[in-house]
């Protein structure tokens, strides 16, 4: 056979499809069956129950009922088993599938220690709504509202797609997403609480099982360090008074729901300080940060630019260090501007989007004595960078 109809070679991190297809089928074998028996648990559960609430706020009595929505709800169901297969590579498969198992315990062990349940009732429909509306009372109840397990799972799967997909049909799959996000409402399946608090499942789930990088939980030691204890400790403390404010709140008002968000932020915060190290900020080399953390920590992000702001206001910018090399607070992008290059140490802050020139990022944790091979890279970078330009430490 001529050399040219040969198959290229398999580059170093590329893996056989069969391999990639029999992975994912394994996972689905155990995830179909886990989904089903868990959730219909909880279903049950709440079922033998005496009274079971709910939150429901004024405005969604006027959220309308569109039959035809049940195609797109249920169509999350085919995604989630493609989106297992559209992976080049075992470790894409099993951190897909551990982001799904995340947000299937998770969403299975509120709906047990908060069950609410949907207020309203549908009306009669037919022909292939009614069909499917159907088939989904033979398994779903009217309870496993918050935080809603489908929207979870859409946020997750969302993300999959969307790296994926270009041009027209990255425009196309964000419209049916959005459209799948708005069933969940149309079709009476849930009250809007369960939205947000769904997404933010979806997001702690990618959050948890990136699709690049390492895990954040990976290499976790618990710290010896008694600063960075005391650091975790107050972090943690933070976290559990939003987490109380959320749940005592939310008997005055769903709103105080919202606590949920800085909870998490602050709980993962106190988790780098732990012993999980500045790799929780999943932050590039460049200063970019991961979607679900850019929106999990920004909370946090936002207290800690206003703390930047608070000690920094009236002290200059930058201050020169030696010839070409500037010492500085963490810019903003007219600042960064003024530089051929940034090397950045804040490991907790985000590059801004509109930032131009060059940008290396050796992240650190605030308040703590930086490692010493973290410290040895950024000062190697240092020399080399100003062949470009002056620089911003």
């Amino acid at each position: 056979m001529p050399s040219s109809a040969e198959p290229p070679p398999l580059s170093p991190s590329a893996e056989p499809y069969g391999r990639v297809v029999l992975r994912a089928a394994l996972w689905l074998a155990f995830l179909a069956p886990f989904f089903y028996s868990t959730y219909g648990f909880a279903n049950w559960l709440a079922s033998t129950r005496d009274h079971v609430g709910s939150i429901v706020f004024s405005w969604e009595h006027h959220v309308p009922f569109v039959a035809w929505t049940i195609v797109p709800y249920w169509s999350i169901n085919l995604f989630y088993g493609l989106s297992l297969l559209l992976n080049d590579s075992r470790q894409g498969v099993d951190r897909l599938a551990g982001r799904y198992l995340t947000a299937q315990i998770v969403a299975v062990a509120c709906f047990i220690l908060f069950p609410l349940t949907a207020t309203f009732v549908r009306p009669e429909t037919s022909g292939l709504p009614g069909f499917l509306f159907a088939v989904l009372g033979g398994f779903d109840k009217p309870f496993n509202q918050a935080p809603s397990l489908h929207i979870a799972l859409l946020v997750i799967i969302w993300d999959h797609w969307r790296q994926r997909l270009a041009g027209p049909l990255l425009g196309l799959w964000h419209g049916w997403c959005f459209l799948i996000g708005a069933s969940v409402l149309t079709t009476w399946q849930h009250h809007f609480i369960d939205i947000p608090t769904g997404a933010l499942l979806g997001f702690f789930a990618l959050w948890l099982f990136p699709a690049q990088g390492q895990l954040p939980f990976a290499g976790f030691r618990l710290t010896a360090d008694g600063k960075a204890w005391r650091l975790a400790l107050y972090y943690a403390l933070g976290a559990a008074l939003a987490l109380t404010g959320a749940v005592v709140g939310v008997f005055f008002s769903a709103l105080a729901l919202l606590l949920l968000w800085p909870s998490l932020a602050l709980a993962i915060v106190a988790f780098a300080y732990a012993g999980a190290g500045a790799k929780v900020f999943q932050k590039a080399v460049d200063g970019r940060v991961s979607l679900a953390s850019r929106i999990l920590l920004w909370p946090y992000r936002l207290g800690a630019r206003v703390n930047v702001w608070a000690w920094t206001r009236k002290l200059p910018p930058v201050v020169p260090v030696s010839d070409g090399v500037f010492l500085g607070r963490f810019p903003n992008a007219a600042e960064a501007d003024g530089f051929g290059t940034v090397i950045d140490l804040a490991a907790e802050l985000e590059r801004p989007g509109d930032a131009p020139g060059r940008w290396q990022s050796f992240g650190m944790l605030d308040l703590l004595s930086p490692p010493a091979d973290t410290l040895d890279q950024a000062v190697a970078a240092i020399e080399p960078a100003r062949r470009h330009g002056t620089v911003l430490v």
